[in-house]
């Protein structure tokens, strides 16, 4: 099994280039998603968080109002810090045992770990191949004020409170240009497919 790292940043189109992949056939662990299980209502991370930030980001139904707990952590770095400590190692911890999971029932496929943080949680260890999924800093900012109805101050906040994207590019084996168009974007994909597949033998 190729157990392949996906990155990128904050709207860069990451979602799009994991999707075009998983519809032609990779396994998809999406680290989004995992965040959301370990902070489930009652799982561990979801107390620590409640202890830490209070009620006011517990919506009604007991789940955690991720808006409003970004709204926080976004403007205070040692908040973020705290958040982040709380939630990775559980994240990581939930995140090999489906990959186990996988490499135990799915055989010789080729596995992608969508990762937002991949580079800031010096995570490429676990990883074969890391593939960077890139669009320019202006871009991400433009994306996050439409997809996200945020204004320039708030996006940029968003931005800053990650690695800075053109900083993630030495790391990265494979490098998706998703600042063009859609149908460069699924050209650039094809050829990737292919070249996961070869690596994989």
């Amino acid at each position: 099994m190729l157990n392949v790292g996906l990155t990128g940043g904050i709207a860069s189109g990451k979602s799009t280039v994991v999707q075009l992949l998983a519809d032609r056939g990779a396994l998809i662990i999406d680290f989004d998603l995992l965040t959301r299980y370990v902070e489930e209502p009652g799982r561990p991370a979801w107390n620590k968080i409640a202890s830490i930030f209070g009620k006011e980001i517990i919506k009604d139904d007991g789940t955690i109002n991720r808006r409003k707990l970004g709204e926080i952590v976004f403007q205070n770095p040692e908040k973020l810090a705290r958040l982040n400590a709380i939630v990775h190692p559980l994240v990581f911890q939930e995140w090999k045992r489906r990959l186990t999971l996988l490499q135990e029932n799915q055989g010789n496929e080729i596995t992608i770990s969508d990762i937002p943080l991949l580079i800031e949680t010096n995570a490429q260890q676990h990883f074969d191949v890391i593939i960077l999924v890139y669009c320019p800093p202006w871009l991400q900012i433009q994306r996050l004020m439409i997809r996200n109805g945020y204004n320039a101050v708030q996006a940029q906040l968003r931005l800053d409170s990650q690695y800075p994207i053109d900083l993630k590019v030495p790391y990265a084996d494979i490098i998706i240009d998703n600042g063009l168009n859609l149908e460069k974007t699924i050209q650039q994909v094809d050829a990737v497919w292919k070249e996961l597949n070869a690596r994989n033998g």
